[in-house]
């Protein structure tokens, strides 16, 4: 036990180093269009973190994992033997973080954040009420897509100025790419309060044959404004 708390401290150790000292190299120097700092810190100067942190990490164990246990003389004359045992708050320390990055990688590597089909197109479409008139420009319509503690960018096409029949409609996009269950989408237009309705999807959704019903926003407004969604994927 004292070999194994001794080797995963100092991997610890220099997992820590390797990229504490990475991250700090980017910090400093700042990011770039290519990553090539990034890649830099990693793989170039990273392991020398490492070296560093192995080396910390094992000393850590040494000095603070292992503590003496006085052993009963084997006779009265004798003095008293100690011998090292493995310290409870180290060792529960050690395997605390074990846990944390253990299920660290697994969210991200097992269980993965992202949608099981990548990227999904989520489109969207507004149908203002009968009279109502579309924005002039572009710049007026504001379209947000809430995804988990996140926005996803809403994109308007090139025909993003619409019609239902006699009534105006607006066309707008998104990328979605995380599992979450607190999906949303709101509408701000000129003179007219911002409109906010929650989509009703799964955590990690397949596409949907076709577009939801029309619904009015989630908190009544005089606007009557009414959108429904599609979600489609690549894979």
């Amino acid at each position: 036990m004292r070999f194994i708390l001794g080797f995963l401290s100092g991997l610890l150790g220099a997992l820590a180093g390797w990229a504490g000292l990475a991250a700090l190299i980017v910090l400093l120097a700042g990011s770039d269009r290519d990553g090539g700092i990034a890649m830099g810190a990693f793989f170039d100067i990273g392991p020398v973190g490492g070296v560093i942190g192995l080396i910390a990490g094992v000393w850590l164990f040494v000095r603070f994992g292992l503590v003496r246990a006085e052993l009963p003389a084997e006779t009265s004359d004798a003095a008293p033997q100690h011998a090292p045992r493995l310290s409870f708050p180290f060792a529960a320390t050690v395997a605390l973080i074990l846990a944390i990055l253990g299920w660290w990688g697994w969210y991200e590597f097992i269980r993965s954040p992202n949608l099981s089909h990548g990227f999904m197109t989520l489109q969207v479409e507004f149908r203002l009420p009968a009279g109502m008139s579309l924005p002039d420009k572009e710049e007026d319509v504001r379209i947000e897509i809430e995804e988990a503690s996140g926005y996803a960018n809403a994109m308007l096409p090139p025909n993003w100025r619409a019609h239902d029949g006699e009534r105006r409609a607006i066309i707008a996009t998104a990328l979605l790419m995380y599992k979450t269950r607190h999906r949303a989408v709101s509408l701000t237009l000129p003179d007219v309060p911002t409109q906010r309705w929650l989509i009703d999807l799964p955590s990690d959704p397949d596409p949907t044959p076709g577009f939801s019903p029309w619904r009015v926003a989630n908190e009544p407004s005089q606007a009557k404004i009414e959108m429904h969604f599609r979600l489609s994927a690549d894979r």
